[in-house]
C-alpha cells in the first residue's frame, strides 16, 4: 500500500523562508563585495607597512631565490601573510613595503645606516624579480599609474629614525635612494625622540628632531609617527608644514595601548590633513587581548619569581594557567570598530590601512593576510558607509597626503636650500 506522508504546512511555509532568507543574504553579500571590488578597481588601495623584505633577511639571509612569492606561500611554518597572488585577491595597488632593522639599544648604532640601505636593496630587487607584478613608486602619481597598469606601486618606508645616524645628510641620502617614509622611533627611543614603548627622555622631540621633521618637509617625505609618545606626536603635528602619517595604528580610546593614537591627536588631524593607516596588531586592536597579554606578562614574572630553578614545573604551571584562560584574540569587527571611532573624532579623510603583515606573529580573525582586505571593506558597507567612504580608505586619503607633502616640499625647495647640520653633535639638544 502506498502511503503519502504530508508536512505540516506552516513547516513547509517556515522552511521556503529560511531558504529565501539565505539567498538574500548570500545575493546581498555578493552585492557588497561587487562594490568593493568596483571601488577597488578604481582606487589602488594602499597599505602602510608590510615586513616581506625582512622576513626575506631572517628567513633566507636576503636570498631571493630562496622565497618565489608568484606562488602562494600560505602553508609555510612560521606562517607568510604575503605573496602575489594574495596580494592580487587582495586588490592591493600599492604597498609601502617597510625597510626595517632593529634598534638594538638606546639611541640605534653605527651602521644601521647602510643596514637599511640593504633593506631598501631586496624592495628593488623584488621589483625587478617580479615586473609583471610590481612597480618602483616615489609619488602619488607613480601609484596611480602602476595602478592604471594593472601593477602594485611598491613604495618604501624606513620604520626607525635610528637609520640616520642622527644625521641630515643621511636622512637626504635615504631619500634620494627611495624611502618615501620615515617613523621617528622604532621600540626604544632615539637621542632626539621619545618611544612609545621606552622611557620617555625628552618630552617629545628635542630641537634637533625637529630639524629631522623640517627637513623631511623640505624633501616630501612622510612623517610617520606610528611607535612614538603622544608629546612627540604632538611635537611633530606643531612643526609639521606638510600632513603626517601613521603607518601602522589604531585608536588608544579604542584599545588603550600606547603604540595607539590617543584623541587629542586625532582632533587635531583635520588641521594638519594627516593620516592614520589602521592596522590589525591583535593587541592594539582588542582591548581583552591586550588585558590577557598583560595579565600573561605578570603570570610569566610571578612563576619566575616563586619557581627561579625548576623550569619544568614553571612550565607546566603557565600551559595550565594558559588552559584556563584562553586568549581572546582579535576579529575584524573590531577593526571595523576602530574605524569607527577615528571616524567620530577626526574625519573620514584621516583614515587608511596598514596591516603589519609579515611582522606580526598571530593575526586578527577574519584578517588572516593580504588577500582578506576586501572583508573589512564590505563589513564598512555593512555599517553604512559609502563607496566613497571606502575609495578614501582604501588610499584616497593617503594619495592626498602624499600629494599635498610632495607640493608642500616643492614650495620649500623653491625657498631655501636642504639645511646645513647643526652647530652641535648632541642630537639631544
Amino acid at each position: 500500500m502506498l502511503v503519502t506522508l504530508r508536512r505540516p504546512l506552516f513547516v513547509i511555509t517556515l522552511t521556503l523562508g529560511v531558504v529565501a532568507l539565505t539567498l538574500a543574504q548570500r545575493s546581498v553579500a555578493q552585492s557588497l563585495e561587487a562594490r568593493v571590488a568596483a571601488v577597488l578597481a578604481e582606487t589602488p588601495l594602499i597599505d602602510g607597512h608590510n615586513d616581506l623584505p625582512w622576513q626575506y633577511f631572517g628567513r633566507h639571509g636576503n636570498r631571493l631565490e630562496s622565497l618565489d612569492v608568484a606562488e602562494r606561500n600560505d602553508q609555510l611554518e612560521p606562517p607568510l601573510h604575503t605573496d602575489i597572488p594574495r596580494l592580487r585577491e587582495g586588490g592591493v595597488g600599492g604597498q609601502f613595503w617597510s625597510v626595517y632593522v632593529p634598534i638594538a639599544e638606546y639611541g640605534g648604532s653605527p651602521g644601521d645606516a647602510s643596514k637599511v640601505m640593504t633593506q631598501m636593496d631586496v624592495v628593488r630587487r623584488l621589483v625587478e624579480r617580479y615586473p609583471d607584478d610590481l612597480a618602483l613608486a616615489f609619488t602619488a602619481a607613480d601609484v596611480r599609474a602602476a595602478h592604471a597598469a594593472g601593477k602594485i606601486g611598491s613604495l618604501m618606508g624606513i620604520e626607525g629614525g635610528h637609520a640616520i645616524e642622527n644625521s641630515l645628510g643621511t636622512l637626504r641620502s635615504l631619500y634620494a635612494a627611495g624611502a618615501r617614509y620615515m617613523t621617528l622611533t622604532h621600540s626604544l627611543g632615539l637621542s632626539w625622540a621619545d618611544s612609545a614603548t621606552d622611557e620617555h627622555r625628552h618630552d617629545g622631540l628635542t630641537n634637533f628632531g625637529v630639524s629631522v621633521v623640517e627637513e623631511m618637509n623640505y624633501l616630501g617625505m612622510l612623517v610617520d609617527l606610528s611607535h612614538v609618545t603622544a608629546a612627540t606626536m604632538h611635537d611633530a603635528l606643531d612643526v609639521a608644514e606638510a600632513p603626517v602619517i601613521f603607518s601602522h595604528s589604531s585608536a588608544r580610546s579604542v584599545t588603550d595601548h600606547p603604540r595607539n593614537v590617543p584623541d587629542d591627536v586625532l582632533k587635531r588631524l583635520p588641521a594638519n590633513g594627516g593620516v592614520v593607516m589602521v592596522t590589525f596588531v591583535p593587541a592594539y586592536i582588542s582591548q581583552a587581548k591586550r588585558d590577557w597579554e598583560r595579565e600573561r606578562s605578570g603570570e610569566q614574572a610571578r612563576l619566575k619569581a616563586v619557581m627561579p630553578f625548576d623550569e619544568a614545573a614553571r612550565d607546566a604551571a603557565y600551559e595550565s594557567w594558559l588552559a584556563a584562560h584562553p586568549d581572546p584574540g582579535a576579529t575584524l569587527s573590531d577593526v571595523a570598530d576602530h574605524i569607527d571611532h577615528i571616524r567620530r573624532v577626526a574625519g573620514i579623510e584621516h583614515i587608511g590601512v596598514g596591516g603589519d603583515f609579515d611582522g606580526i606573529s598571530q593575526v586578527v580573525t577574519g584578517l588572516e593576510d593580504v588577500s582578506t582586505y576586501p572583508a573589512l571593506f564590505v563589513e564598512l558597507l555593512r555599517r553604512g558607509y559609502s563607496d566613497a567612504d571606502i575609495s578614501a580608505i582604501a588610499g584616497g586619503n593617503v594619495l592626498r597626503a602624499m600629494e599635498r607633502s610632495e607640493g608642500v616640499a616643492r614650495g620649500l625647495q623653491a625657498e631655501r636650500l636642504a639645511a646645513d647640520p647643526p652647530l652641535t653633535e648632541d642630537a639631544t639638544q
